[in-house]
């Protein structure tokens, strides 16, 4: 009787510290499940803001140059999201026009390529750098930390000797004025090789955009520190 209440006793023990175990191992189990994995860091944006080079004329988007470079951005896994903002037709004054609506979004790189549609129609070109200007003041008033780069571009040569070589200085002038990286000519490598080109001989091929995109990354690269 005694040896039979004293395994009773033996086993109401064992029982009483198998119980007193179990809360902290649920306890642990329980903290280990509440240590949750911190967010991934939110990836910063590239905004690409132009005109048809830019949104990849009659490519389809992964052709363009910006979806290359986004390419490019994933093969090396850096977090950054490149936004395509290029609108076909687009002059100066129209992207002066629709910048506010383009930055209400986060940019932290903003690469301007616009002026060639100017160009075309003979447009007063002191016009075409007061807008062009404009644009990069309202960026850095709406995101003073992000970076500017600048994509310098060429006027057709029947415009005449002075009438080209005032455009071409537009670039590289706001380029020094606002401090941004500048592409000395987006289209090296790739004007006027008609192997390169669509048929009119303006708009790059997806070959050409490839090139185009290696033209921007060259300038690009150096501003995608994380």
């Amino acid at each position: 009787m005694q040896k039979t209440l004293w395994l009773v006793l033996l086993g109401l023990l064992l029982c009483h510290c198998a119980s007193e175990s179990n809360p902290q191992q649920q306890a642990t189990a329980e903290t280990e499940k509440e240590v949750v994995q911190p967010p991934k860091e939110k990836n910063k944006r590239i905004l690409f803001f132009g005109n048809s080079l830019t949104a990849g004329y009659q490519l389809q988007e992964e052709e363009s140059f910006p979806a290359r470079i986004q390419q490019k951005i994933d093969s090396l896994d850096l977090p950054f999201d490149v936004v395509n903002a290029g609108l076909s037709g687009e002059t100066s004054a129209g992207g002066l026009g629709r910048i506010d609506w383009v930055l209400n979004q986060q940019v932290d790189v903003f690469v301007l390529e616009l002026g060639p549609n100017d160009a075309l129609r003979g447009l007063d070109l002191d016009q075409t750098e007061k807008n062009l200007r404009k644009i990069l003041k309202r960026v850095q008033e709406k995101h003073p930390e992000a970076s500017l780069i600048i994509a310098g571009l060429l006027a057709p040569p029947n415009m005449g000797r002075e009438y080209t070589a005032q455009f071409a200085g537009i670039y590289p002038t706001l380029a020094a004025e606002f401090d941004t990286g500048l592409v000395p000519f987006l289209l090296e490598g790739v004007a006027g090789i008609p192997e390169l080109n669509l048929n009119d001989g303006i708009h790059p091929n997806p070959t050409g955009q490839k090139i185009v995109a290696n033209n921007v990354w060259q300038v690009l690269q150096s501003y995608l520190s994380e």
